[in-house]
């Protein structure tokens, strides 16, 4: 179990609440033509609509509609058969219209549940207040040199969906394993990269702690901007360490939006949080309602693809993998279908140990699965090779860098560099029988009952084969002659 701050101080309880921005991965905007692309250049996509000309009129992506309410489905939420669009005001450069399009009082979907697993292999239920549809804002550009700021308003009006969950997160480990399983499921829906060092997938925390027992909420302040799992997890232990600290001393919690310090390791105050009433939302008189019919969700519901926990289950049961195997699998959705296609070609068991071990070690050293030569098919044929009794496990590792390098086939590698197994039984026991009479004293040793002399000679078998003897049958020949 992971050490938490928390266990320093008992007698208090933090109450977590989180908000998750998802960038949805569709071709254009949500409410106008452009590309939604990360551009090179600043103020590359944009168009009088996402920049906030007068008079110009927003028109709803309907990728965007069906992305949510895939994102709904997907999170057990209750969809809404008619939710509207509101304007929520403030000013900042990056935002030109002075508002953004958002929805407020009715979301497209509501009162959803999203299960965790815990440390101790339970499960916990996360409860999902609301999932709404907004545009993003700009980007402000600060230049250190000339003290200027300066505005890219390429990711303006790039479509955003809002989860928003109640208070029920009660750990670090809990706020982490949540992102870590929304984040999952909409990479599996095909609606968002995920991808937290872009800003694709980014999380705002709401922390509060309060004396166990307790049951008025604490004083809540927001953690924003943290773009990694392991700084959200720095941030909130740091954040509880400081609002107790406060508390011990007699001090009371402002209300904040606070940011993390990566170098220094701490969390710093940005500004006072706003309430809803300081947006002055109002409904958009720009844009219809959206009514979402029966016939409409079914479809939907028909084109909802397999979900994590649903290929967690899949995979245990079809293809015999622990739960341990499966949990890695499922955590990253194409590495997941790499062992799908390698099993199809050759189902057998070893292939788990090739993918976990040799395939995930080339994608630690910064290899993504699409630059690998090892195919899934070329992968499968060297397990095939294993299986067959044509190579030893020895000399696959050979083979496998060679594959690694090179791209051929395992079969003409096998030939390439002489790696066919010895497995002539006759050829095999004459070789056995010359180790046993040069060693005369080991021999007798071991039969006399020191056991860890069966290595020696398993050593010295293989020595004499050159790595290519058949270890089942040189096994079998030593208990034979000894």
């Amino acid at each position: 179990m992971a050490h938490s701050v928390l266990e320093n101080y008992p007698d208090y309880e933090v109450v977590i609440g989180i908000e998750i921005h998802v960038q949805l991965n569709t071709k254009s905007k949500i409410f106008c033509g452009c590309a939604n692309t990360v551009a090179q250049s600043p103020n590359t996509y944009i168009c009088p609509v996402c920049s906030g000309y007068p008079g110009v009129l927003p028109v709803l992506n309907s990728a965007v509609l069906k992305s949510a309410l895939l994102a709904g489905l997907a999170t057990n939420c209750t969809i809404a058969p008619v939710s509207e669009f509101a304007r929520k005001h403030y000013f900042y450069p990056d935002l030109p219209k002075n508002y953004q399009i958002t929805q407020s009082d009715v979301p497209i979907a509501s009162n959803g549940t999203v299960e965790i697993k815990l440390e101790d292999g339970t499960f916990k239920t996360i409860r999902i207040m609301r999932i709404h549809i907004e545009e993003d804002a700009g980007k402000n550009i600060h230049s250190a040199l000339s003290n200027e700021s300066f505005v890219d308003l390429n990711r303006t009006g790039t479509p955003l969906l809002e989860i928003v969950t109640q208070p029920d997160i009660a750990s670090t480990y809990e706020a982490r394993t949540y992102l870590k399983t929304v984040r999952s499921i909409v990479q599996y829906l095909k609606i968002c990269s995920g991808n937290m060092e872009e800003g694709a997938f980014r999380a705002d925390t709401n922390i509060s702690v309060r004396k166990k027992g307790a049951e008025k909420l604490g004083t809540r302040c927001e953690l924003k901007n943290i773009n990694s799992f392991k700084f959200i997890s720095d941030a909130i232990e740091y954040e509880i360490e400081r609002q107790i600290t406060q508390l011990e001393s007699g001090k009371k919690i402002i209300q904040e939006t606070r940011l993390w310090d990566t170098k220094e390791h701490k969390t710093v105050s940005m500004r006072s949080k706003e309430e809803a009433a300081d947006y002055r939302y109002m409904i958009d008189p720009d844009l219809p309602r959206i009514i979402v019919t029966e016939e409409h969700l079914l479809s939907i519901k028909n084109q909802m693809p397999e979900l994590p926990a649903e290929k967690f289950e899949r995979f245990v049961k079809e293809y015999a993998l622990t739960p341990y195997e499966a949990e890695i699998m499922i955590n990253d959705l194409l590495l997941a279908d790499y062992y799908e296609q390698a099993y199809a070609h050759k189902s057998s068991k070893l292939l788990i140990n090739w993918v976990l071990r040799d395939i995930m070690g080339l994608l630690k050293e910064n290899m993504t699965l699409d630059q690998l030569k090892v195919t899934p098919k070329k992968l499968a044929n060297l397990v095939g090779l294993i299986s067959d009794s044509v190579i030893n496990n020895r000399a696959a590792q050979e083979v496998f860098l060679a594959l690694v390098e090179t791209g051929k086939e395992p079969e003409l590698l096998v030939k390439e560099l002489g790696l066919e197994q010895m497995g002539d039984s006759q050829e095999l026991e004459k070789i056995i029988q010359e180790i046993i009479r040069a060693n005369p004293k080991q021999a007798a040793d071991y039969r006399s009952g020191k056991d860890k002399l069966w290595g020696f000679f398993v050593g010295q078998a293989m020595q004499k084969t050159k790595g290519k003897g058949n270890p089942q049958l040189i096994e079998e020949l030593l208990k034979k002659h000894l």
